[in-house]
């Protein structure tokens, strides 16, 4: 029997697989978008090599991972009926982590977060039918939390439904979670919601940059229209990673929906800035909140302009209304569940810009070795669809 894992090839989902095989002994059923076997292969080591050397990548794929080579938007994933017939009945538990990020589509985000999650919930719902299904974990967001200013927000009181969203991803996300609790019911269910996740408290390497970039671009600026005491929930990816695993694999967890998040620990952009300038020898910015509107307004038409400049506004222009809304997430149940209060995001940013700025915001992905042998006990299941 097998943990079945969807996004396996992106950068969180990277972590929950990194944990599952580090730390656990079971087998995993990987869906993985791929228009052949070798293919597919590739893009989990892309995605792996984060966490793993080849030999002990390559090993693990050999003995304990099953790859279905599927698109998570087609009916059944586009497999054959034997395929996915083989992915119900040898699936034990599911960790649905695979999203749209492209807070700008809404084609996107409704394609991906809710049609793909319908699909993940209806192999739950036939798993579940079948012989029972252990857990289901859908990984979330705090962004379902929807348009708030200065607050502390606790896991129950975050789904408002009369409250607007800040994009379409945030509100695809709260779909999502009501969609898991009307058609799972009777199915052990825990909710993650993720606060920002950027970077890794343990080495300064990522392979995610869209936030890290943003970041980077507020960092240069010598005038910042933010209030200097207002506070930014980041958290670690190795955290976030490492919650998800150790609740998923429990057998009865504390409590239904976690934010994983900074929590009460989560710092103002003063404490950042500060420890930025103390580690980089740069020079502390001036905070001026009362150009926050025209910052935006230049922002937004930069954004229609090409080049780096153009990106780099696109990103803020994305990410500002998550960076203005001193909102913070309440995390005891997770620091409980756990025991441990994630890294202050003061003591790995320098590093994580550092990395960042000297490889142009790229992972320098190492290729598939070419001595490779090829690995005859992997099982490699289905068809991919564009």
């Amino acid at each position: 029997m097998a943990i079945f894992v969807t996004g396996s090839t992106g950068y969180l989902g990277s972590y929950l697989v990194a944990g599952l095989l580090r730390d656990h002994r079971d087998a995993l059923n990987l869906l993985v978008r791929a228009n052949s076997e070798q293919e597919a292969r590739e893009r989990l080591w892309q995605s792996l090599q984060l966490h793993f050397e080849f030999p002990e990548f390559f090993d693990h794929l050999k003995s304990r991972v099953r790859i279905f080579r599927g698109d998570l938007t087609s009916e059944c994933f586009g497999l054959r009926d034997d395929e996915y017939q083989a992915l119900v009945n040898t699936t034990d538990s599911i960790i649905h982590c695979a999203a749209s990020l492209n807070r700008k589509s809404e084609k996107q985000c409704l394609n991906v977060n809710l049609r793909g999650s319908l699909e993940v919930i209806q192999v739950a719902r036939r798993v579940q039918d079948r012989k029972g299904l252990r857990r289901y974990s859908h990984v979330s967001t705090v962004a379902v939390a929807g348009q708030r200013r200065n607050e502390v927000v606790t896991e129950d009181a975050a789904i408002d439904w009369a409250r607007s969203d800040y994009d379409p991803y945030a509100r695809t996300k709260k779909f999502c979670e009501h969609m898991a609790a009307q058609l799972l019911p009777d199915v052990p269910r825990t909710i993650f919601r993720p606060a920002i996740v950027m970077g890794d408290s343990r080495r300064a390497e990522t392979s995610q940059f869209d936030m890290v970039q943003a970041f980077d671009l507020l960092a240069r600026l010598p005038i910042l229209p933010l209030r200097p005491d207002d506070k930014i929930d980041i958290v670690p990816a190795n955290y976030v990673g490492k919650a998800i695993v150790t609740i998923h694999q429990k057998e009865q967890p504390a409590h239904g929906i976690y934010h994983l998040s900074a929590g009460a620990g989560s710092q103002t952009y003063r404490e950042l800035t500060d420890r930025l300038a103390e580690l980089g020898g740069w020079r502390r910015p001036i905070f001026l909140p009362a150009v926050r509107r025209a910052f935006s307004g230049t922002v937004n038409w930069l954004a229609n302009r090409g080049g780096a400049v153009g990106y780099g506004a696109s990103l803020m222009k994305v990410f500002w209304p998550y960076l203005d809304w001193n909102t913070v997430f309440d995390n005891s149940r997770v620091v409980t569940e756990l025991g441990e209060s994630p890294v202050k995001f003061s003591t790995y940013a320098y590093p994580l810009l550092k990395f960042s700025r000297e490889n142009k915001f790229r992972y320098p992905a190492k290729p598939w070795p070419s001595s490779a042998p090829s690995p005859e006990k992997t099982t490699v299941a289905g068809s991919a669809r564009a």
